[in-house]
């Protein structure tokens, strides 16, 4: 069974989750918006997504144009509103190995629970995007042995993805996922993701040493399955990264049409929240009633 929200509303303790059978699911949040909501609808996981990032806070595409200074900033906001477990994608961590550290330690500090880190070259771009270069093998694992040097708190989980599957092949994949795994990484990614065979050679080296982490594009490289078929193959977690923007591109793109189209978003409004709603949401009067406990004292 899938996971759900914790009733004590604790920080998830994302590192012991992963140790259990059930596997995490993680929606794809870029805001503190996005991950409110999220928690709202019961999930204790959520991901951080570099290409949500891109999309949402540039309106370009994901191809190693976001800072670290970014995704801090939307990291901290995330932890000031939330409980939740991040799991957040840092990319290729900006530069070699020293820039590897900072950018895990600046991550953890604004509350990051895992750091994602993959074996491209910088700038990077979105894993189901062709055209992509890699790092050596031994050049990737530099970083992530800086990545776990760096870390405050072994509860910080790192993530070593790699990328050579669509570059390389599934075997070279693999072999590097193997070199991850010997660096001491808490969890392997393997990117794009083709086939029910490149699963069953990524089970049978990995399943039961380490956790596997699924990626959910819909209309990427990997084919779509839902979290108990992923959980039935062993995988530990299944990220869904750029789903909520696609969703909200979608929406919006009618609203905008139907402003334009009547003057009025009066046609809209039986799909939108009105301001009371929005305020209630939100908390807007408790918030208020807060502050004015300080007024005059």
């Amino acid at each position: 069974m899938t996971r759900q929200q914790h009733a004590t509303g604790q920080p998830a303790q994302l590192k012991q989750q992963l140790q259990d059978s059930s596997i995490v699911v993680a929606p794809g949040v870029f805001d503190a918006l996005g991950a409110s909501l999220a928690e709202q609808a019961g999930f204790d996981t959520v991901y951080l997504s570099g290409a949500s990032l891109a999309y949402t806070q540039l309106g370009r595409p994901d191809i190693g144009l976001l800072s670290i200074t970014e995704i801090c900033t939307a990291m901290s906001h995330i932890r000031e509103r939330t409980n939740l477990s991040v799991v957040v994608d840092c990319d290729t961590g900006f530069g070699n190995a020293m820039n590897v550290m900072r950018s895990v330690r600046l991550l953890e500090r604004a509350g990051a629970n895992a750091i994602q880190l993959e074996d491209q070259t910088y700038p990077k771009r979105c894993g189901h995007l062709r055209g992509k270069t890699l790092v050596s093998k031994s050049e990737m694992v530099g970083k992530l042995h800086a990545a776990l040097d760096a870390r405050e708190n072994d509860s910080t989980l790192i993530i070593g993805r790699t990328d050579a599957l669509g570059v390389e092949g599934t075997d070279s994949a693999i072999e590097r996922a193997q070199a991850y795994y010997e660096a001491g990484v808490d969890m392997l990614f393997i990117e794009g993701i083709r086939s029910d065979e490149d699963i069953r050679k990524i089970m049978t080296q990995f399943k039961g040493k380490v956790p596997i982490m699924a990626n959910m594009v819909e209309g990427g490289d990997t084919p779509l399955q839902n979290a108990q078929a992923l959980e039935e193959l062993g995988f530990s977690l299944v990220i869904f990264p750029g789903a909520l923007v696609r969703a909200i591109t979608h929406m919006a793109s009618r609203f905008f049409a139907t402003l334009k189209r009547d003057g009025t978003t009066d046609a809209f409004r039986d799909q939108m929240l009105d301001f009371k709603q929005l305020n209630d949401y939100l908390g807007t009067q408790a918030m208020l009633e807060l502050g004015e406990q300080y007024d005059n004292r």
